[in-house]
């Protein structure tokens, strides 16, 4: 890795760097005629494409020139749900706002309505040039039960190999990544647990448009999932606290849709309560195994 990222990044986890990078980029999003576009050096694109409630889109990663994104881009917010009900289609169909902050980061505002009792923010900031941070904050209205905000990446068809990091891999009994072999079913999910397991099975899922029959995996040994683009030798890295997402899912490795999700948050919620998750997506060449855990570890000491 370019020891100048990893400077910056140890940095920032300190609270010391400066929001911008040196080497050909910067660490702020900036306004677009619609929408907001950045370029860390590292990454290149557009976020809110169009004015619309989305993610980052036409995400080029600069070193190699591939395109990484493909249909709704990476990092936005999709299916929304409570126990047994689902908030519209998706929340990038839902009007938002959305404010650049002096220091570059972006903030998007979906207000409650009458059809969806909660008010849910999200902020993306550069934690360092190949590494965006997503946080989510739903604040309840009326009582929320089982609350889940269900982040999603699309990535572009290079993107062929999908694991998740798991408490025991069937065969070797200790932690590590397993495949989503198609083998094992088209769409499969890795609950945190029996009661994470609990609510993807609640009926959300069940409700159209778009229905999915999750194939339950073994249970996470961390919130921790990758795609890997063999031919680039490009990892995408998505991961989040284990308090804060409930599981991780993905298609088995070449389903069409190319993509990996964060279930978030998944808890109750009183009148004027709020929750937050947050997430971090990794973009990187050359990682191994033990890379990956590492700077997951890394991300974890910067939430505290």
């Amino acid at each position: 890795m370019n020891p100048l990222i990893v400077a910056l990044r140890f940095g920032m986890i300190l609270g010391l760097a400066a929001p911008f990078f040196s080497a050909g980029g910067d660490l702020a999003f900036h306004p677009a005629q619609e929408g907001f576009v950045f370029d860390t050096g590292v990454l290149r694109g557009e976020l809110r494409a169009g004015g619309k409630s989305k993610g980052l889109s036409r995400v080029v990663h600069v070193p190699t020139g591939v395109v990484l994104d493909k249909s709704m881009g990476l990092a936005g917010h999709y299916r929304v749900f409570t126990a047994g009900r689902r908030h519209g289609t998706a929340a990038w169909d839902w009007a938002s706002d959305a404010r650049l902050t002096t220091d570059g980061r972006v903030e998007v505002r979906w207000p409650a309505q009458p059809d969806r009792p909660f008010e849910l923010c999200a902020t993306y900031v550069w934690a360092a040039p190949d590494a965006l941070e997503v946080v989510t904050t739903v604040r309840a209205v009326t009582n929320l039960a089982g609350f889940e905000s269900f982040l999603a990446c699309y990535f572009n068809e290079a993107f062929t190999n999908s694991r998740v990091y798991v408490a025991a891999v069937p065969g070797m009994g200790k932690p590590g990544f397993l495949a989503a072999t198609a083998e094992a079913g088209t769409w499969q999910v890795f609950p945190r647990d029996g009661a994470a397991m609990q609510l993807v099975r609640d009926g959300r899922w069940s409700i159209p448009p778009s229905p999915v029959d999750w194939v339950e995996r073994p249970v996470l040994g961390k919130p921790l999932g990758i795609r890997h683009a063999p031919g680039h030798g490009i990892t995408a890295v998505l991961m989040s606290a284990p308090e804060e997402c409930f599981a991780v899912m993905t298609p088995h490795e070449r389903e069409s849709h190319y993509s990996l999700y964060l279930s978030l948050l998944g808890r109750d919620l009183k009148p004027g309560e709020s929750a937050r998750a947050r997430a971090r997506l990794w973009i990187a060449r050359g990682l191994s195994e033990e890379a990956i855990v590492s700077e997951y570890e890394r991300f974890l000491r910067s939430l505290q």
